[in-house]
C-alpha cells in the first residue's frame, strides 16, 4: 500500500526538463536555481564556521543568532517588528517551513486558496493534511488580482489562503491595496494566510516588498516564510525561517519537530552573518538580476516571444504563439530545447488543471555568459525556422 497523495504525483517538471537538457545538451533556463550569483562572503563564513563548529544538534528552535537576525533583517529592509524568541523558527529551507504550516494548522476537509500559478509543491502538502487546495487563476500577462473570483471561492470551510509575494513563477509582486483587500477578506471569514516571501529581497524597478505581516489587524493570523537560499543565491544550503505570532508559531514548532527537528549549525551561522551584511550586499544582487532580467526579456522580444518584465524573482513569462499555434506548452518546451538546445518549463505545470497554453517561463538568474549563448542559440533557430 502506498499514499494515494504522493502515488499520484509525478516527476516534477523541473527534473524532466532538467533530464531533458542534459540529454541535449541544452542551456538550461527551466529549472530556478541561481548560477554566478553566490555570495562569497556568507561561504567564507560557513568555511570558517564548519571549521569551528560545533557540529552536533543546534537547537531545535535554530540558533539564537540567527533567529535574531533573521527579526533585524525584517525590521531594516521590511519595517516589520518580531520577537525572536516567541515568533521565529529556523527551518530546513522554505519548503520545510511551507509543509510545517500546513501540517500544524489544517484539519481534513478544510480548504485552502491557491492562487495560480503556483509553486508546485503546495498542492501536494495540502491534501497530504486532508486538506483541499481551491485554485484561485491569475492570467497572463498582467496577473491581475481576481478579487470577484476570490470572494465568490471563500466557503463556510475555507481555513487558509496561500500569498506568495514575490511570485513564483509569474514573478507578481502584490501591492499594499491588494493585500488589505486580502486581510480584509481574512477578518471578514476568520481566515489564516500562509505568506511565501521567499523572494522578498528581489523586488524589481524600485519597488518595495510588502508583507501581510506588517498589517497590525491580521499580524496575528499570517505565517511568514523566507528563504536565505534565494536572499544569498545558495539554494543548496537550505536554510528557511517561519515568523508568526506565538499562537501559531507553537504548533508549527510541533511539526517541525518531527519532520527535520533542525538545520545544520555551520549553515546557520553563516546566515546569521549574511543577514546582517550592509544594505549593499541585498542591493546589489537586486540590481544584477534587475539588469539580467532586462537583457533576458528584450532578447526573448526581439526574437519574437510576447514577454512583460518580472516585478520580482527569477522568472520571464513568454507567449511563443508566434512560432506555434498548437498551443502546447509541454510540447513546445521539448523541441525548444531538443531544436534549439535552450531549455525553459511549461507554465501549464504551475495550473492545477494544466489548461494554461502557449505561456513558458525562462529563469534569468544565471551567468551573463549563459544567458548570452543562450539568446544567440534561440536567435540560430529562430533564423533557421522563418
Amino acid at each position: 500500500m502506498v499514499n494515494s497523495v504522493f502515488a499520484a504525483c509525478d516527476a516534477t517538471i523541473f527534473e524532466v526538463m532538467s533530464r531533458l537538457a542534459e540529454q541535449h545538451g541544452a542551456i538550461n533556463l527551466g529549472q530556478g536555481f541561481p548560477e554566478g550569483l553566490e555570495s562569497a562572503e556568507v561561504i567564507a563564513a560557513g568555511v570558517e564556521a564548519l571549521r569551528k563548529g560545533p557540529h552536533q544538534y543546534p537547537s531545535m528552535l535554530g540558533l539564537p543568532a540567527l533567529r535574531q537576525a533573521v527579526a533585524e533583517n525584517a525590521r531594516r529592509f521590511h519595517g516589520i517588528d518580531a520577537d525572536w524568541e516567541r515568533e521565529i523558527l529556523i527551518t530546513s529551507g522554505g519548503t520545510e517551513a511551507l509543509c510545517d504550516a500546513f501540517l500544524a494548522l489544517l484539519e481534513p476537509g478544510d480548504e485552502v486558496l491557491v492562487f495560480e500559478p503556483a509553486y508546485d509543491s503546495y498542492g501536494p502538502i495540502i491534501r497530504r493534511a486532508g486538506a483541499v487546495p481551491v485554485p484561485v487563476r491569475l492570467e497572463p500577462p498582467h496577473w491581475t488580482l481576481p478579487r470577484e473570483r476570490i470572494v465568490a471561492a471563500i466557503t463556510s470551510r475555507t481555513r487558509a489562503l496561500v500569498v506568495n509575494t514575490p511570485m513564483n513563477p509569474a514573478g507578481k509582486v502584490f501591492d499594499e491595496g491588494e493585500l488589505r483587500f486580502l486581510a480584509d477578506l481574512m477578518l471578514r471569514h476568520g481566515l489564516v494566510a500562509i505568506a511565501d516571501e521567499v523572494y522578498e529581497h528581489l523586488v524589481f524597478d524600485g519597488r518595495r516588498h510588502a508583507s501581510l505581516f506588517a498589517l497590525p489587524e491580521v499580524r496575528g493570523r499570517v505565517v511568514r516564510i523566507g528563504s536565505t537560499g534565494k536572499t544569498f543565491s545558495l539554494t543548496g544550503w537550505k536554510v528557511g525561517y517561519v515568523m508568526a505570532d506565538a499562537k501559531l508559531l507553537v504548533p508549527i514548532i510541533r511539526a517541525h519537530q518531527y519532520v527535520t527537528f533542525t538545520t545544520p549549525p555551520a549553515l546557520q551561522a553563516a546566515v546569521a552573518f549574511g543577514l546582517g551584511l550592509p544594505d549593499a550586499a541585498f542591493h546589489g544582487l537586486r540590481d544584477q538580476l534587475q539588469a539580467r532580467r532586462d537583457f533576458l526579456n528584450e532578447a526573448l522580444i526581439r526574437l519574437g516571444f510576447a514577454a512583460q518584465p518580472a516585478a520580482g524573482s527569477y522568472f520571464t513569462i513568454a507567449s511563443f504563439e508566434a512560432f506555434d499555434d498548437k498551443g502546447d506548452d509541454l510540447a513546445f518546451c521539448r523541441r525548444l530545447t531538443a531544436e534549439a538546445g535552450v531549455t525553459a518549463v511549461p507554465l501549464s505545470a504551475f495550473y492545477d488543471a494544466r489548461d494554461l497554453r502557449f505561456h513558458i517561463r525562462f529563469c534569468f538568474a544565471k551567468t551573463q555568459a549563459m544567458l548570452e549563448a543562450a539568446v544567440a542559440r534561440l536567435d540560430s533557430w529562430r533564423a533557421a525556422n522563418l
